[in-house]
């Protein structure tokens, strides 16, 4: 991975795993930050530069972009990327499936990049099972039920600003019940699993989403439950934390891990 140079949109819990798990290599990459406001935490270790624009990042001339800055990042400056012909791995997919005009702004994004050989790529983030869901998308009867299940510190603001904070405490409580829709309106940084869901079958309808604020659950666990023509499935995952974000999985940033290199391979595998 010599002389690789990874752009990054956004230097939040997902970043900065990224980073920190990437450095440790023998040969590791160097990372480029866009830096969105003066607060934002970068840092000034060895590999890691900062640009304040994104036409300074586009002129580092990177291999690949991580977004994982939320909505206005995907909408404003994703497209730029791709329009210049530099692939892009996007975390926040809970904005992917946000609509814009007659479709979504994944499908957007897709335009941008597809005239410039660019690829919108998006991790599997939390879960697994992206295959079997694409298998069985085509299928008319088709019911996925998802439900995220965190602790009460996972939702502290939220659960504070409703006035639910104590009860929380005490039992389980359904924070939100409804479509990819308006879940991805409410908490687009959070519930990144439902859209990626949504994105894996190719629609929103059939998709249902339960949030669960439960002082119980050993960890971030997500829920997801298929029926179709094709049988019924179920698949559970209980993820621990990042570290520097409980709300964030620290799995999720292995994905995105995972969607770098995958795209590496592929392209020295195609040049070889």
């Amino acid at each position: 991975m010599a002389d690789t140079c990874i752009g990054l949109i956004g230097f939040g819990a997902i970043g900065r795993d990224v980073v920190a798990a990437m450095s440790k290599r023998a040969t590791p990459p160097t990372f480029v930050v866009l830096r969105r406001s003066s607060s934002e935490e970068s840092g000034t270790r060895a590999g890691l530069r900062q640009v304040s624009d994104i036409a300074s990042l586009l002129a580092m001339k990177p291999d690949l972009v991580v977004e994982a800055a939320g909505h206005e990042a995907l909408e404003a400056l994703v497209p730029l990327v791709l329009e210049a012909g530099v692939s892009v791995v996007a975390a926040s997919a809970g904005s992917l499936v946000q609509t814009e005009g007659d479709g979504t702004l994944a499908q957007r994004l897709i335009a941008c990049g597809r005239p410039h050989g660019a690829r919108l790529i998006v991790p599997a983030g939390a879960i697994g099972g992206l295959d079997y869901l694409a298998a069985v998308a085509g299928l008319p009867d088709l019911r996925v039920s998802y439900t995220s299940r965190k602790p009460p510190g996972a939702w502290r603001e939220e659960l504070e600003q409703k006035g639910l904070w104590q009860a929380a405490q005490a039992g389980e409580i359904a924070l939100f019940s409804g479509s990819v829709e308006e879940a991805a309106k409410l908490y687009p940084r959070n519930l990144n699993v439902a859209a990626t869901i949504a994105l894996a079958i190719g629609r929103c309808d059939g998709v249902s989403v339960r949030v669960v604020v439960d002082p119980a659950a050993a960890g971030n666990t997500h829920e997801i439950e298929v029926e179709s023509a094709a049988g019924r499935a179920r698949f559970e995952f209980v993820n621990a934390p990042s570290p520097t974000n409980p709300k964030t999985s620290l799995v999720t940033a292995l994905s995105v891990i995972q969607s770098i290199d995958a795209f590496l391979d592929a392209r020295r595998t195609a040049g070889a």
